[in-house]
């Protein structure tokens, strides 16, 4: 999967097909969350200490939504696009709802068949970051605002490597500050040591 620089991959909760109360008419409709809003989750692990995000509720209030796609593994043919009205993304109180409608090429109709037999069952999607904050007790990035959602994928493995890599932008320069605040507090500490022991 291609990784544009300064956009944030994440994964989405299941995807599937959905008979019941349908948003867009579709014999090929699926459905799912793309987020979940504030709700914490563990985004990235470094030396045993774990760091975690959360999407606060209003971060996609005035998020650019206008031509979000659907795609497989963030590349290649545009599957259903909100543009032309086969795809819906939208929030409610619990998160970032996405329908779509894989029924207008050949490659989304086999889409839609390897979701309808399990073979594909997450998606990802990707946006960038217009604000955020974060919280060195608990280590948690508060993503507060949305600058641009760019697509939700179905993948064929969960992002969790790009997870990772879009992490590393913002984690590495906070675990660097904590290093050397760590470094600092032991300096002190052995001075101390040294002193007290001098007496």
């Amino acid at each position: 999967m291609p990784i544009v620089k300064k956009r944030e991959y994440r994964n989405l909760t299941i995807l599937q097909p959905q008979e019941q109360q349908k948003r867009i008419s579709s014999d090929h409709y699926v459905e799912g969350y793309a987020c979940v809003f504030n709700k914490p989750y563990e985004l990235y692990e470094m030396d045993g200490i774990k760091f975690y995000e959360v999407i606060d509720r209003h971060a996609l209030e005035n998020a650019d939504v206008s031509d979000v796609i659907l795609q497989y593994d963030h590349e290649g043919k545009v599957l259903a696009r909100n543009s032309n009205n086969t795809l819906l993304v939208e929030t409610d109180d619990y998160g970032l709802f996405v329908c779509a409608d894989l029924s207008k090429s050949s490659s989304s109709k086999e889409l839609y068949e390897e979701i309808s037999s399990g073979l594909v069952t997450r998606m990802s999607w990707a946006f960038t970051v217009a604000e955020e904050s974060y919280d060195r007790e608990t280590r948690t990035r508060t993503i507060k605002k949305v600058k641009k959602l760019y697509d939700v994928s179905a993948v064929s493995i969960p992002a969790n490597q790009d997870t990772e890599i879009s992490a590393r932008s913002f984690f590495d320069g906070v675990i660097e500050e904590e290093k050397q605040e760590l470094l600092v507090q032991r300096k002190k500490k052995l001075k101390l040591k040294l002193k007290l022991e001098e007496l």
